[in-house]
């Protein structure tokens, strides 16, 4: 199967900052797989999620890849970041708007049309969806099918981001069924066998 988007990766930050970090991102970013990269902590301080997120947003720009905060459209405000990313937890659309205006805002969908057509309809700029594989990283209670990727292009022609254990062995599948962006995270952080730029070079 030949890719169209050769750049179709949202990668997802790992929950831990090590100093070795930036140099490893540096070496990922190379690849020129990715399009997304949204930083996404749950234990940093608002003070260090800055300080990181400077030094992240940096490496982005020497790659053109888009830098994303995920839950706090007032953190994407303070770094300048290009948007940020929101759980159904978090603010809405509308509310984030007013505090970041044109930038993106995508939006977690799990499973459930209902939610995507109000996405749309608060104008979302990407809809993302799983997880439709079991995954370490973060608790699933939601699974989604290629179903709900069929249903929704129906509706949009907006980014849909697929995301839940997605790695080599599963991720065609998705991309085949018009997910245009894959959200990795385990598979390239916390890979057994190949360093995080390795790894990334087997999704072709």
């Amino acid at each position: 199967m030949k890719i169209k988007n050769r750049r179709f990766i949202y990668l997802i930050s790992p929950n831990k900052i090590t100093p070795k970090f930036y140099e490893i991102l540096n070496k990922v970013l190379l690849t020129g797989k990715v399009s997304y990269f949204q930083m996404r902590f749950k234990k940093y301080s608002f003070k260090k999620k800055i300080i990181i997120g400077k030094r992240i947003k940096s490496i982005c720009k020497n790659y053109k890849v888009k830098f994303i905060v995920n839950d706090d459209p007032f953190l994407a405000k303070k770094l300048d970041a290009d948007g940020c990313h929101l759980g159904q937890k978090d603010l809405d659309v509308i509310k984030a708007r007013k505090i970041i205006g044109k930038k993106i805002i995508g939006v977690t969908c799990h499973n459930s049309l209902k939610l995507a057509k109000k996405a749309l309809k608060d104008r979302a700029t990407y809809l993302a969806f799983g997880a439709f594989y079991p995954t370490v990283t973060k608790k699933a209670k939601y699974k989604a099918s290629t179903k709900i990727l069929t249903e929704v292009n129906k509706l949009t022609n907006k980014p849909l981001v697929a995301i839940g254990g997605i790695n080599y062995k599963n991720y065609k599948n998705l991309l085949l069924n018009k997910a245009n962006f894959l959200a990795i995270s385990g598979y390239i952080w916390k890979n057994k066998k190949y360093k995080p730029d390795k790894a990334i070079e087997f999704l072709k």
